[in-house]
């Protein structure tokens, strides 16, 4: 007779998370194996998870306007222009972090809320709105300082940037944290399950009394903050930044929640698959960056992966439509 355990347990090893877990864990045994153990030793796990903050946190912000069944192209080139004003701010306007940092993360919300606002008065879909905005942040990102390079800004932050908390990177921990509020606002607050009623079937979000316009703003307002957090993450853990920041973190903020298993029709997000696909793509930068593989050829791997992931999710929904 089958247990209500055995069930249980059938259920956890069926979700993607576990398979996503399961290919992180024997990937990144494979990845220590075939370095010879150097993967393994103190300062390489210290800077493994130092660098997987910021794909974390990025991903989480693509994540939340794919919850509504949105798109925002704009999240690099915000993380760059957020990052690079912090630095302004804090070398040109001469103005200490605890300044510097808030503000940072307000630029991320404004403009994250803008795109929003602009989705909802134009009824253009957030794709054509977001890489409108995103060439313009791309110029005002260069606009602050040209090509040039911010160095030598607040050490109490490059501290924190470099600092380890019980063995962990203490940014690593923050991108940790912002993953769990953002797994609490969906599934424990009004607004995050109305986010996702509102992805899930507009119509019906409709006559349950659910603004939608409300939702679409709520979402990309909360992608552009969590483009900030990203940026201060930049800031604090490399100790300089410049116009190009930002320009590799298109792909990898899709990578993460697709592989992750969130929908892009909207409705359904996982913010654990979306962190262990963020840990799966960081383990190819560091395949790539020990065997000195072609770029191309990993943006070519990400690619396809992505692009199977929305296959099959498309397979899965069209299963569950004709079950149902």
């Amino acid at each position: 007779m089958t247990t209500l355990a055995t069930l249980s347990g059938r259920r956890v090893t069926r979700t993607p998370e576990f398979t996503l877990a399961v290919i992180a864990a024997t990937g990144f045994a494979a990845l220590a194996v075939a370095t010879g153990g150097n993967l393994l030793t103190a300062g390489t796990l210290e800077a493994f998870f130092r660098f997987l903050a910021v794909p974390i946190v990025i991903g989480l912000s693509q994540m939340v306007v794919l919850a509504v069944g949105q798109m925002n192209l704009s999240v690099g080139a915000l993380t760059g222009l957020c990052a690079m004003v912090s630095a302004w701010l804090m070398l040109d306007a001469g103005l200490p972090a605890l300044i510097a940092v808030p503000a940072a993360l307000l630029l991320g919300l404004g403009v994250g809320l803008l795109n929003g606002v602009l989705v909802v008065l134009t009824r253009i879909n957030g794709f054509i709105v977001t890489l409108a905005t995103m060439t313009i942040i791309q110029g005002l990102r260069y606009g602050v300082n040209g090509p040039d390079t911010y160095q030598g800004y607040s050490p109490g932050l490059r501290e924190f940037g470099r600092a380890s908390i019980l063995g962990l990177p203490a940014v690593f921990l923050v991108a940790v944290v912002v993953a769990v509020l953002v797994a609490v606002f969906f599934s424990r607050t009004i607004t995050g399950r109305q986010l996702l009623a509102s992805g899930g079937s507009p119509f019906a979000a409709r006559l349950s009394g659910i603004s939608n316009d409300r939702s679409l703003i709520i979402a990309h307002g909360l992608s552009g903050l969590l483009a900030g957090v990203a940026a201060v993450i930049t800031v604090a853990a490399s100790g300089s930044v410049n116009a190009t920041i930002g320009d590799d973190l298109l792909l990898p903020s899709f990578a993460a929640p697709i592989i992750g298993g969130v929908a892009l029709t909207g409705g359904m997000v996982s913010v654990l698959g979306t962190a262990l696909a963020a840990f799966l793509v960081r383990l190819v930068d560091v395949m790539q960056a020990q065997f000195g593989i072609n770029p191309r050829w990993v943006d070519l791997i990400i690619g396809a992966v992505v692009l199977g992931a929305v296959l099959l999710g498309t397979v899965r929904q069209r299963i569950r439509e004709r079950s149902t």
